[in-house]
């Protein structure tokens, strides 16, 4: 499966990049097991971090940033399989959540719950 993993990057960071840059190893803590079972692991950031970037985005909030940044993650999901939901507050990330469920994906909440790839 094309797994989505969703959570924190910008809530409660306060726009701190070096928060943000945790936040985001957090969720790529969570790729390397998915891998190993035998998913394709996807963090929207990875695609909307280069984007956001020819786009000239100078700080998050900003209009590219607004742009590119949540609507990546709503058009990975029309690709991907299931997401896996980090814990940790995250307005983005719950909207995530209500879109994988509204097409009908699986939604986990701890790795152990993703199956073996068949």
């Amino acid at each position: 499966m094309l797994i989505l993993i969703a959570g924190p990057y910008r809530s409660g960071t306060n726009d701190d990049p070096i928060l943000m840059q945790q936040n985001l190893s957090r969720l790529e803590a969570a790729a390397l097991p998915l891998f190993r079972l035998g998913h394709i692991p996807m963090i929207g950031e990875w695609v909307a971090l280069p984007l956001l970037e020819l786009a000239g985005s100078t700080h998050p909030g900003d209009a590219a940033y607004e742009e590119i940044l949540y609507p990546v993650a709503h058009r990975l999901l029309m690709k991907c399989d299931a997401v896996l939901r980090l814990e940790g507050a995250s307005k983005g990330a719950d909207e995530d959540v209500r879109i994988a469920l509204e097409r009908g994906l699986k939604v986990y909440y701890h790795l152990d719950e993703v199956p073996h790839a068949e």
